[in-house]
């Protein structure tokens, strides 16, 4: 039997070219569209589909990377956990990179603290298995994607009886960022790009009071770029009728609803903050989760609330990741930007994170970055 590509159809740049030119055709005016996944950016860049698409459509990039808006004080968090004698200190992927003040997590391994990369927020469990005698901290981070599967973690370590494992909870919530910069007044936002994974386990009806509040158009698109670029054209001509919905472009995954038994799962255990900060956004309110009083005893922050610092710490001076956080600037806007801040000596969390703005921007710099609008 002949292996079938799924994936080619969405990469068709015949199809690609064929939705540029009705775009261009259809789209009579300026559009900023925001995208609040770095999924999305990256798919943008990568694909250079600013450059086929008309010069009258601006893509603009939000707060779509749970790295990237995680702000230093949360970073000096992890860094106090793990500086904890007789501690193992476990999150995933690029928090590691993360500058805080005055270090980073990745650092501190180097110089002896035992600091795990996870693939899956479930090793957690093996790690303190296999490890009875020492604290395990789960630094959790994630938008509503991963917040289920620490949900999973916390409910394997109950039924296990594991005694050693805590939770650093620093879920946040994608909708109330979106309200956030939408309310600040000066976004200049016309139209979104709505989250694929995100949108997976909520559905795309959390976005409805958005899009009705504000008159703004959102479309939650797949990741490839046929996705987007027939999202583009539904935003196109939902202004073009004067309409502000939400569509689903990506059908074949999301649903209304979204993943009801993940929900209920997050429901059991967590709640919403009163409000957290968003690194280069400031507090939103009811923005993030935190564990529920019943599970005191394995939250990180109550545990050991007497050695986490307080201070709150603003970025690098010549760092505008806020900026671009907030769709107000783009990374080639940053004076250090791939000077003094490359992936390798990261100034600021969109340099850190693979799903960050200026990585993508670094790593797909042969595009013309300032003749790109994205």
């Amino acid at each position: 039997m002949p292996e079938v590509d799924l994936i080619e159809g969405f990469r068709d740049p015949v199809h690609m070219k064929a939705l540029a030119a009705i775009i261009r055709k259809e789209c009579t005016r300026k559009i900023n569209i925001m995208e609040v996944c770095g999924g999305h950016t990256h798919t943008i860049m990568k694909y250079g589909l600013p450059q086929l698409l008309p010069d009258n459509i601006e893509f603009v990039h939000g707060p779509g990377c749970p790295v990237c808006i995680m702000p230093k004080e949360r970073i000096d968090h992890a860094i106090a956990l793990a500086l904890m004698p007789n501690t193992i200190l476990a999150t995933l992927g690029d928090m590691i990179r993360v500058p805080g003040s005055k270090s980073s997590l990745q650092k501190l391994r180097a110089d002896g603290c035992d600091i795990r990369s996870l693939y899956s927020p479930l090793d957690v469990i093996k790690i303190a298995q296999d490890n009875p005698d020492k604290n395990v901290v789960f630094f959790a981070i994630g938008f509503e994607t991963t917040t289920p599967m620490s949900a999973v973690v916390l409910e394997q370590a109950l039924r296990l009886g594991l005694k050693n494992i805590f939770f650093h909870i620093n879920h946040v919530s994608v909708p109330e960022a979106v309200d956030a910069i939408m309310s600040g007044g000066d976004a200049h936002i016309d139209a979104f790009l709505g989250p694929s994974h995100v949108s997976v386990i909520t559905g795309y009806k959390i976005y409805e009071p958005i899009a009705k509040a504000y008159h703004t158009p959102i479309v939650v698109a797949g990741f490839e770029p046929t996705d987007v670029m027939e999202s583009v054209l539904r935003i196109v001509r939902q202004i073009n009728h004067g309409k502000a919905e939400v569509e689903n472009q990506y059908a074949r995954a999301v649903s209304k609803e979204g993943n009801l038994k993940a929900q209920a799962l997050v429901e059991i255990y967590f709640e919403k903050r009163d409000h957290f900060r968003w690194r280069g956004i400031g507090d939103i309110a009811h923005s993030a989760l935190k564990l529920k009083p019943a599970y005191a005893a394995m939250d990180a922050e109550v545990v050991f609330d007497d050695i986490l610092p307080k201070v709150l710490l603003d970025d690098h001076k010549m760092c505008i990741c806020g900026d671009i956080l907030k769709g107000r600037a783009k990374p080639y806007d940053c004076k250090v930007f791939a000077k003094a801040c490359i992936p390798s000596n990261p100034m600021g969390s969109c340099m850190v994170s693979s799903e960050g703005a200026c990585a993508a921007y670094f790593k797909y710099g042969n595009l013309n970055l300032k003749g790109a609008k994205a």
